[in-house]
Parts: C-alpha cells; structure tokens; sequence
C-alpha cells in the first residue's frame, strides 16, 4: 500500500498536547480548570504548552499510510513517501467531526424560517411538517437526499458525522431512517422520541410505550445511540428517563436535547444517566454547569440554531472557564439549523460565544469527537485515521476571521484524497 507524506504545513493543529499536557494519550478532552482556561485565550500562537488546546506544530509534516497516521513531525525530518503533497505554508486540521445532525428528512421549511424572521417564535411542534413530508418520500429519495447532504458536509471539511432518526415517528418509518443512516456511517442515533406525533397527541404517554417497545425493538440493531428532545412541548424528564434507560439496556449510548428552549431539569438528568453528550445547553443554570463539570458528559452547542431562530447564544467562555468539556457541531435540520457548515459555526462561536478560534476549531473537531467517545478521530497523532483538511489560509484563524469565504482547499478521509 502507497504512503502519502503532506509536507511544508505551515501550521498544523494536531489536538495532542505536549508531554506535560495531561489529555496526551488517552483521546480529546476540553475540559480544563480556570487557570488552564486563562492560559489558552493567552496561547493561541500554537507553542505546543499545555495552555495551547491545539497541540499546534509549524513547518510542519504528516505521513499516511493504510488509511491511518503513521507519523507526524517537523517537515526537516519528513520521513521518504511514495507520494507528497506540498501545503505550501497553509494550514492543515483534523477533519471536522460533527457530533449531531438529523440528515434524513423530506422538505423544507422554508416558509417557517421566514415567519420566525419576521418575529414568530420558534416552537418544538413545527417537526411535525418535517415528518410528514419525510414519511411520504421513498428510500430512494431520503438516500439521494442524505449523500447530498454528506458531500456539502465533506467540502466544507467533515469527515465523521452523527446521523439521528426522528421525523419518522412511527416504528416502519424509524426504522428506516436509521437504516439509512447506517448505510452512510456508524454514528446512528434513534431519535424516535423527537417529538409526540399528531396520532398520539391525546396519550403521549401511549407513544413513550411504542418508543420504548416495539420502536426500539426495529431500530436498535442499526444504531449506536438513543436521543429523547427533553423540553417542554416535546418529552417530560420523566417520559425521557424511560426512554433513555429502555435503551441503556438494549445496550445503546445516551444522548439528549435540552434546556434549549428554557431551563429544565434536562441536564441532570443527562449527568446522571452518564450519557455522552447534552445537546443545545441555551438555558443553564449554575447547578447545571457545575454538575457538566464534574461529569464526563459533554455539552454540544449548536449556534446555527439561535442563528436561525434568533434565540441567545450559550455562553461558552462561562462553560470552558468551569471546565465544561464543549462540543460544536451543526445540527443540520431543515426547522432551526438548515446549514451543515462546520467553519460557519466556528464563526458564530467565536464571534457571537465567547470562544477563541483554537477552541472553537478544537471543539469541532476534538470535541466532536468526545461527544461520540471516539479516540481515532479529531486529532492528528499516529495510529489515528487519516482524517485531514488543508485549508487555503496560514493559519485556523482564518476559520473564523474570513467568514463565508470557502477555506477548505483539499480533504482527505481514511489517508483518500475526496476533494
């Protein structure tokens, strides 16, 4: 099998910190006292200390080999390839690793987006258009859908995503959407407690009963994860405690939506499940952050939904400061977050949240990664896949100083080139 040496990275963004760092050898971790906090908004220059979050290296140099990242060091010491690509100065990142998405669907929502813009609030029930129109399309146009979305994501520097169900709200119609997703990565998410459908709307508490038995009894064997949308107009905490616990024991991971319209009891409930990651996190109290501190819970934000819903911003410099691990990713939907631009969202985290950009870049990509408790990806060090993006600029930075501007130069998944 042929090697591939990347050479003369101006800036590379590996995610592994030096000797001293404690997150070395034992995969992506944001979390970090106050102390660590301060030291990283000071250290964005990339010296490779424990206060840089990008374990970032100059001139630097990157050799593949079988799909895995066999070595990585200083361009003057670049061992031979069979092939070499020259960055010429660029940068080069870890491919993007988007930890919650929901890309099975049919239609739009368009006419919804514009109501909200002239001053409609945004509500959990609008889902209800989405799985009507998701229902009345066929595989094949859920799957053609589903690959277009993925190859907007890949341009734009994704190499891992999460895929979730939950506009199909019935068991033929989960089950479905998550075999379709399992067709296109193995991060699947049964999402069928989404929303209560029109059908059940006078006994939810009948459609938890379908959610936990016979629905998860279809969709358990494609997926990996279980997601409850814990918020009001959608599922109780205690309807989301069954749901989640159903499938715990049919040995699938937690995850969870919440406090994304108001506060709830949400993300203690997330804690203490120890599920993966809480999703939204727009509306936490103190009690919440601390309790996200102390967990190895994840809080993934998700700014393209108060971009388009207009919503405010979670505060991220308040969570990294107490030592909340972050997550980024876009929550591509056709309802509150119709993008699947990863540097987008970075933009929006730096500008409009109080990240620096090596955190928000970290956090797309280590981050992401956490939140689907995978070692292998959202990091550059040997042994890991070869999941990388070349950008058309010097420096990460850039991610977010040149909003909207097509950054990603070329990508490689699994060590192939496929932009």
């Amino acid at each position: 099998m042929s090697t591939l040496l990347i050479t003369n990275i101006g800036e590379l963004t590996t995610n592994v910190g030096s000797p001293a760092d404690p997150i070395r050898g034992r995969g992506p971790d944001l979390r970090s006292d106050s102390a660590d906090a301060a030291a990283d908004r000071d250290d964005v220059s990339g010296s490779g200390r424990a206060g840089d979050p990008c374990g970032t290296t100059r001139d630097a140099a990157v050799l593949i080999d079988g799909g895995r990242i066999a070595w990585v060091g200083s361009a003057a010491e670049a061992p031979d390839a069979d092939e070499v690509v020259d960055a010429e100065g660029r940068a080069v990142i870890p491919g993007f690793v988007d930890s919650h998405s929901h890309l099975v669907f049919g239609g739009d929502r368009a006419a919804e987006f514009e109501a909200r813009m002239a001053g409609q609030k945004y509500a959990a029930g609008g889902i209800r258009s989405t799985v009507a129109a998701t229902r009345a399309a066929s595989d094949d146009e859920l799957r053609a859908r589903l690959r277009g979305f993925l190859d907007e994501m890949l341009g734009q520097g994704t190499t891992t995503v999460e895929i979730k169900s939950g506009y199909g709200l019935s068991v033929a119609d989960e089950e479905r959407l998550v075999r379709l997703a399992a067709e296109v990565t193995p991060e699947v998410t049964f999402l069928g407690a989404h929303v209560v459908p029109a059908e059940y709307a006078d006994d939810p508490e009948e459609y938890v009963d379908l959610v936990c038995g016979p629905m998860l009894d279809a969709c358990a064997p494609y997926s990996r994860w279980i997601d409850v949308f814990c918020e009001t107009g959608a599922f109780t905490v205690g309807q989301s405690r069954r749901i989640l616990e159903a499938g715990i024991a049919r040995g699938l991971r937690a995850r969870l939506h919440a406090s994304q319209l108001g506060p709830g009891d949400g993300v203690q409930l997330a804690v203490e499940l120890g599920a993966a990651s809480v999703d939204h996190g727009t509306y936490l109290t103190d009690a919440d952050v601390a309790a996200l501190a102390g967990s190895d819970t994840v809080l993934t934000l998700l700014p393209g939904v108060e971009f388009s819903t207009r919503q405010p911003y979670p505060d991220a410099r308040r969570l990294i400061d107490a030592g909340v691990t972050v997550a980024l990713a876009c929550d591509t939907n056709p309802g509150s977050s119709f993008t699947s631009s990863m540097p987008f969202c970075i933009a929006l985290a730096v500008r409009d949240m109080g990240m620096t950009p090596a955190e928000a870049v970290r956090a797309a990509t280590a981050g992401g990664a956490r939140a689907l408790r995978r070692d292998d990806v959202g990091v550059i060090m040997p042994g890991a896949r070869a999941d990388l993006v070349l950008l058309n600029a010097p420096t990460r930075t850039h991610l977010a100083y040149r909003p909207g501007v097509p950054l990603v130069e070329r990508v490689w998944k699994d060590g192939v080139a496929v932009r």
